[in-house]
């Protein structure tokens, strides 16, 4: 999102109007109430038609919540589906299909027991849409990323069978009845409630599903939704409406009658919609920033997301060499890229885990407080390191491309991480400017040598950032494998699984492993964004995994 997570992946997605991910999401976003911390116990009364207007800066890439890997289909598969629990506020699951739940002693086993709801075609949707969904999911065959990635080590046999070692009728799920859905898991997962929120987790209709085959998930009308909205029209490249789904179990708590979206990828073009009332939301890059600060109408949202960049190691020997790396590391000025080219509340990273995101359960510290700054700016240091890399290398001069995202804000960026890229000696940076679905594409089968890419929280606890580096890893996509690594994450989430103290003490040793020691990943800036929002939009969650924002009780005020 958000890959939740919290899978926000790109950096385009970022800034203007689109989501991100992992994971962070679709649209940008509000405050919880739309207005900053006004009263929000009215109700939707009134001459409004509540319709709201948002935009997103990428186009959805798939609505199948089995191959979904990013923050806008994972915003959308929220707005219009309910898994057995939904984000609540403060991140805490609120019951949807699952009225309640119920787990063994052990930790091992879960039963659900399902409400009455229905599928946008009318069918019911039962516990036996959850076995299909979970199994489909780690199924090898339909090749997903998240679903070996969300429930493998989760849900027993898992792992097996993503691998092709076990039939997919193994894993550890159960249709008891029609209304009650029973999970064995691999080992305790003291998070596991939460997990359910997330998209892969979704139900699916196995009839209509395969009734639709190839097409499934890609059109309006090759869609069926169980939650708050539906998507009725779908123009590819410019936009999707959705509609309350007025057979949602819970419709009479929604009050939005519609949602436009438009895709939006230019910064002005969006601030002008939003001053002629075309739009209700709009992210700012740097330039508009200033302009619009002292705006009643101004909000700045602070995210988990993280931004970096990702070297694949494999693309060849430069970005194999671990001092090419650590120099990329230290002669990139992250302060000044918040301060003057993100200009919108963002904060330079130096790790691989968010400030203000998980706290030691020893000491109560801020996780980033205790671990430190892993990265530190350094020109000197780093052009030493890149000469002795060069010479390691029996190279003088050395081309590498990059890959970044098109909209306006990831141009500008990725100019000037380029620039400081280019203060080493011989080194030229091409970059490729490409549409997001591309992007995902290229990252999937590491088409790419360096790629601007970022990743939101999928459930709140470390490992949803540590755990995407193991070997093999399906969010890896970088080439690195360490036997030492995968003990650290492994052991903490078998050995130390209830054992919270030296559960930590293993994150952070294979965050500075990750970061200080091998310099997989170049960290850039945490992500915050500023908005202008109209004042009439009330209610809006923001949700710091998986989609990231909920619109089920959103309403529009007096417009």
């Amino acid at each position: 999102m958000k890959k939740t997570n919290w899978l926000l992946l790109v950096l385009a997605l970022v800034l203007s109007m689109f989501l991100a991910a992992c994971s962070g999401g679709g649209d940008e976003g509000s405050s919880s109430s739309g207005d900053s911390g006004s009263d929000s116990s009215g109700d939707a009364s009134g001459d409004s038609k509540q319709v709201l207007n948002i935009m997103d800066s990428a186009e959805i890439p798939t609505m199948d919540a089995s191959l979904a890997t990013d923050a806008v289909a994972f915003q959308f598969l929220g707005s219009t589906m309910d898994g057995l629990y939904r984000l609540g506020e403060n991140a805490q699951p609120e019951p949807g299909i699952a009225e309640e739940s119920e787990v063994s002693d052990d930790g091992m086993t879960w039963t659900f027991h399902l409400r009455d709801a229905k599928w946008s075609n009318g069918d019911p949707v039962t516990a036996n849409d959850f076995v299909y969904a979970w199994q489909r999911a780690v199924n090898p065959d339909t090749g997903s990323e998240y679903g070996p990635y969300m429930m493998g080590g989760v849900i027993k046999n898992a792992t097996a069978i993503s691998n092709g070692e076990k039939p997919v009728d193994q894993l550890g799920v159960e249709a008891v009845d029609e209304h009650t859905f029973k999970v064995t898991l691999e080992k305790p997962i003291p998070y596991f409630k939460s997990l359910t929120t997330f998209g892969t987790f979704l139900p699916l209709n196995k009839k209509f599903v395969e009734e639709k085959g190839d097409k499934y998930a890609l059109e309006a009308d090759t869609l069926l939704s169980n939650g708050p909205f539906k998507i009725t029209e779908w123009n590819h490249g410019e936009g999707w409406t959705l509609k309350k789904n007025e057979d949602y179990w819970d419709a009479d708590n929604v009050k939005l009658n519609q949602i436009n979206v438009k895709v939006v990828k230019d910064t002005a073009t969006g601030v002008n919609l939003y001053e002629t009332g075309e739009v209700d939301r709009v992210n700012l890059s740097a330039e508009f920033v200033d302009q619009y600060r002292s705006s009643d109408d101004f909000k700045v949202e602070e995210e988990p997301t993280l931004f970096y960049l990702k070297l694949n190691q494999k693309a060849n020997d430069v970005l194999g060499n671990v001092k090419a790396r650590k120099a990329m590391q230290m002669v990139i000025d992250r302060q000044s890229m918040v301060d003057v080219i993100l200009n919108n509340g963002s904060i330079p990273a130096d790790g691989d885990i968010p400030k203000n995101f998980v706290k030691d359960p020893e000491s109560g510290k801020d996780f980033r407080e205790v671990n430190g700054e892993l990265v530190s700016y350094d020109v000197d240091k780093a052009k030493q390191l890149w000469n002795e890399a060069k010479e390691e290398l029996g190279k003088d001069k050395i081309t590498l491309e990059y890959l970044g995202g098109d909209t306006e804000t990831a141009k500008n960026l990725d100019a000037y991480i380029k620039d400081q890229l280019e203060q080493l000696d011989g080194l030229t940076v091409k970059v490729t400017s490409v549409p997001f679905k591309e992007r995902l594409q290229r990252d999937t089968n590491m088409n790419y040598q360096i790629q601007n890419a970022g990743w939101g929280p999928d459930y709140i606890d470390p490992n949803t950032f540590l755990n995407m580096w193991v070997t093999d890893g399906a969010n890896n996509k970088t080439g690195y494998s360490s036997k030492e690594y995968d003990q650290l994450i492994e052991q903490a989430g078998n050995e130390y699984a209830l054992e919270p103290e030296k559960r930590f003490e293993n994150f952070y040793k294979a965050e500075k492993m990750l970061i200080q020691d091998d310099a997989v990943l170049v960290p850039l800036y945490q992500r915050a964004r500023a908005q202008l929002w109209k004042p009439y939009v009330k209610d809006v969650q923001v949700n710091p995994m998986g989609p990231d924002y909920s619109y089920k009780h959103a309403y529009i005020e007096g417009k």
